[in-house]
């Protein structure tokens, strides 16, 4: 690819220099592979390979992007010609001219440690993994609805400016998981997944599957599974709840990692999830959460979906506080939208594949984990509830009022869990609810959750997020409403 790379690059700074304030190029490949089962069959397995070449140019306080999958110096040409043409005519009509964070160029490559390639592994030997896991889920005759996967991505990615960045990478991607349930009725059933409902992902090689320990835990859903018909529903009321490192990870993505999104919070991205709460005249000033809440974006963190040394823009990746003892102190940026608060960027520029323009995404982020263990925070509550899983998930175009369900839940009476609850929800307002936190689990419970499928934009993009958390408790939210 360094060769194409190198021809496009000729073209792209031949008809750039001297005519733009800034202008980057991007070569990308995205290969992909799933397998499924749904009830012992086996689903198609899907497969894919997408190569690309985008131009980005900032001309006249305009941008223009453009972007193809064709390869020759006629191609190249053309794309880099109308990237500049689009500029202009976004120059005669914009609003506002574009500033940019101004970055010196960067040098440098990054690879994500992989000790087995997932797509050197046969797929014979994939799907006998996945049949394994079939076998273990019906065990129990009870079970009448099961499903499992595998999912595995590897990006190939380099960057160059017209200013002189050289940026190659090369980012592996695993994720599986596993499904039980009994099927009674249309309306009727039950279900428990492992590791989460969507499963996990993480980066790496095939060898991370075994950490996720699921043949370990398949006994373990599937006995809860039984155990769901006689259940209890969630009862309506106020009380104390702590939620599992799983759960937390989607309220972190829900109410924290979006409402940070800075083209969100100036109006740019509203028709895909809304606007935000959190505006920049409340940097430094808004009491988020409470005082054991600190939350950073992260993408050096080892493991995540979003780990990667820089981001679409060349912009080294590093550790940015966004919460700091639950104030306000940072957003998730781009070179333009960081430049609008006179902040450099976090890194958080990426774009889906090498068909769309860089936009300011959610990258690890990581609530700091605590000193209380899960049954330290148990034993310290007298009336609540401990709801573990994703199960459902509403929050409004402002992200201040929301609903979460979990697929499980238990009783917590007198520091001790109780009865089994199905189906537990659990609501409150963003800055209320971060409030009302009063323990973040300790730092043996906390796992970085991979969020495979962020969506935002429009045209409409995918992107790979991750989320850091223990357990974490709450005290006094209405539960069941």
């Amino acid at each position: 690819m360094i060769e194409l790379l190198d021809r496009i690059d000729s073209v792209f700074r031949k008809f750039t220099k001297g005519k733009c304030q800034y202008a980057d190029l991007r070569l990308q490949q995205v290969e992909t592979e799933r397998l499924a089962t749904a009830s012992r069959q086996a689903e198609p397995i899907e497969k894919s390979v997408s190569m690309g070449f985008a131009v980005r140019v900032l001309k006249d306080g305009a941008w223009g992007f453009t972007a193809s999958s064709l390869f020759d110096d006629k191609e190249y040409e053309r794309v880099t010609k109308l990237a500049l043409a689009i500029a202009a005519a976004s120059h005669k009509v914009m609003g506002r001219e574009v500033q940019i964070d101004r970055w010196p160029a960067q040098t440098g490559s990054y690879r994500t440690p992989v000790q087995q390639d997932p797509f050197a592994i046969s797929l014979p030997e994939k799907l006998g993994l996945l049949q394994h896991w079939e076998d273990l889920l019906h065990a129990d005759a009870a079970i009448t609805a099961t499903s499992t996967f595998l999912d595995f991505r590897r990006e190939t990615k380099f960057f160059r400016s017209l200013a002189g960045g050289d940026i190659s990478q090369v980012l592996t991607h695993v994720g599986a998981g596993v499904t039980g349930g009994i099927v009674k009725s249309r309306r009727e059933r039950y279900e428990r997944s492992f590791p989460t409902a969507s499963g996990q992902f993480v980066s790496g090689g095939y060898e991370k599957i075994t950490i996720f320990k699921i043949e370990e835990n398949i006994p373990k859903i599937i006995e809860q599974v039984v155990t769901m018909q006689t259940a209890a529903d969630c009862p309506a009321k106020t009380c104390d709840i702590i939620l599992s490192p799983d759960l937390a990870s989607l309220q972190i993505h829900e109410s924290i990692g979006h409402p940070l999104e800075l083209d969100r919070v100036f109006g740019s991205e509203r028709n895909f999830s809304g606007t935000s709460f959190a505006t920049v005249d409340q940097l430094n000033k808004l009491k988020y959460a409470s005082d054991v809440v600190s939350v950073f974006s992260d993408p050096t963190v080892a493991g995540g979906l979003a780990t990667y040394q820089f981001d679409d823009e060349g912009v080294p990746a590093k550790r940015m506080p966004l919460i700091e003892k639950g104030v306000l102190v940072g957003y998730l940026s781009s070179l333009e939208t960081a430049a609008r608060i006179m902040l450099p960027s976090s890194a958080a520029a990426r774009s889906d594949g090498w068909g769309n323009i860089p936009l300011v995404r959610m990258t690890n982020l990581v609530l700091e984990p605590g000193n209380k263990k899960f049954a330290d925070m148990i034993a310290e509550i007298e009336d609540g509830m401990y709801i573990e899983g994703v199960e459902s998930w509403s929050i409004d175009d402002n992200r201040d009022n929301f609903t979460l369900g979990g697929e499980i839940g238990w009783e917590i009476k007198n520091g001790q869990l109780g009865g089994m609850i199905k189906s537990p929800t659990y609501s409150g307002n963003t800055v209320q609810f971060w409030n009302s936190c009063d323990a973040t689990g300790h730092p043996d419970e906390w796992t970085l959750w991979g969020t495979p499928n962020c969506g935002k934009g429009e045209p409409g993009q995918n992107a790979r997020t991750a989320q850091g958390a223990a357990y974490v408790r709450f005290r006094q939210i209405k539960v069941g409403a």
